[in-house]
Formats: structure tokens, C-alpha cells, sequence
């Protein structure tokens, strides 16, 4: 597997396949978050490939202060942020940079710790049971799985695919999404919550 410098100089050098490689990786990702800002499929389609024209022009001028993952989704949220306020959206942005003020159908509060506790702020106050596996394997179950993700706001479905999904750090989150550490944990404490609630009655589990 070529090394992130070894991949920014293919990059540079113009090799196709090295470019069509990182489209395939991240071009499903750049559009669920750039969904976060603009209002249809269209336009977070159009962002992403706005994005990609992005990477190829600035290649040259990569530092390399960021990962190259980072710096790609920096271009694409830069670019949706731009589109959104040409549509006069402004709920994306307090959903990110203050997710607490934003209302919405809560979680039955009871399930969690309190915000101030010492130790685990915020977590379940009873550990959930694990599910069966076989019911977690099952077809039908990764189906509602894919449509509790889908369900969710598109700040918190951007922040949930990323963290669990892709497999990104929060300090990755963070700094592509330019959260605070506060706001992501909120975003995904209830993307969590949610998707988690959407499957119990399904697997049976309390």
C-alpha cells in the first residue's frame, strides 16, 4: 500500500489510477457530508464533484499540514458551506457548531447519565444487553440498520458514518467537520442512541 507522500506525488505526477483509486474510497463519503449543508442529492452530488476538480487543481499547493483526508474533505465542506448559503440555509450550521440548541425528538433521558456526571457524562446509565448474533447477521437487520442511518438528521448521519462507519478518528471528525470535541460527542452520542432505539424492537431487546 503506497504511503500517503507516495500517493501525493502520483497525484501530482497526474496518475490516473492513483486519482481513481482515492474517488472510489471517499466519493461516497464526501456526499453524505456535504448533504449536512445543501438541500438535495443534486447538489451534494455536484459539491463532491466540485470537490474533486478542487483536489486536482490544488494538488501542488498541499502541505501536507493535514492529512490528505482531512485537507480533501476541507475543500468539500468549504464548497457546500458556499452552495448552502446561496440557498439560505442556516439550520446545518447551528446543527453543527451548537447541536445541544437545535431541537429535535429526544432520547428517553432516563437511559443516560447525567451531563454533569464525574466520571461517564452523558453515558448509558444501564449497559445495554448485547443483541444476538445471529439477529445483528441477519439481512432484515442490516437493512433497518442502513435506513435508521439514512433517518437521521444529516448532522449526525454525517458524524455516525464517519466515526463508525469509515472508521475515522474524532481528532479526523474534528478537524474535516472543524468541530469542537464537545459538539462531535453530542452529534454522536445521538446518531447512537437513535439508531440503537430504531433496531431494539426488532432484536428484541429492552
Amino acid at each position: 500500500m503506497a504511503t500517503e507522500a507516495q500517493l501525493v506525488d502520483a497525484l501530482r505526477a497526474g496518475d490516473e489510477e492513483a486519482f481513481t483509486a482515492l474517488v472510489r474510497e471517499y466519493h461516497p463519503s464526501l456526499i453524505r457530508v456535504a448533504r449536512i449543508y445543501v438541500s438535495s442529492l443534486a447538489a451534494a452530488e455536484e459539491a463532491a464533484q466540485e470537490t474533486w476538480v478542487g483536489v486536482l487543481s490544488g494538488i501542488a499547493r498541499f502541505e501536507g499540514r493535514s492529512s490528505l483526508r482531512t485537507w480533501i474533505f476541507r475543500i468539500l465542506t468549504n464548497i457546500a458551506k458556499t452552495k448552502a448559503v446561496r440557498e439560505g440555509r442556516t439550520l446545518p450550521f447551528s446543527a453543527l457548531q451548537d447541536p445541544a440548541r437545535v431541537p429535535e425528538a429526544a432520547v428517553d433521558p432516563d437511559r443516560f447519565l447525567d451531563a454533569e456526571h464525574p466520571r461517564w457524562p452523558g453515558h448509558w446509565s444501564l449497559r445495554p444487553e448485547p443483541w444476538p448474533e445471529d439477529a445483528l447477521v441477519a439481512a432484515e437487520t442490516r437493512e433497518r440498520l442502513e435506513a435508521a442511518i439514512e433517518a437521521l438528521p444529516a448532522t449526525q448521519r454525517a458524524v455516525l458514518s464517519l466515526r463508525d462507519v469509515e472508521g475515522w478518528s474524532s481528532e479526523e471528525v474534528r478537524n474535516a467537520l472543524e468541530l469542537s470535541e464537545t459538539n462531535q460527542r453530542v452529534l454522536l452520542h445521538r446518531a447512537r442512541a437513535k439508531v440503537r432505539a430504531a433496531l431494539e424492537s426488532y432484536v428484541g431487546q429492552p
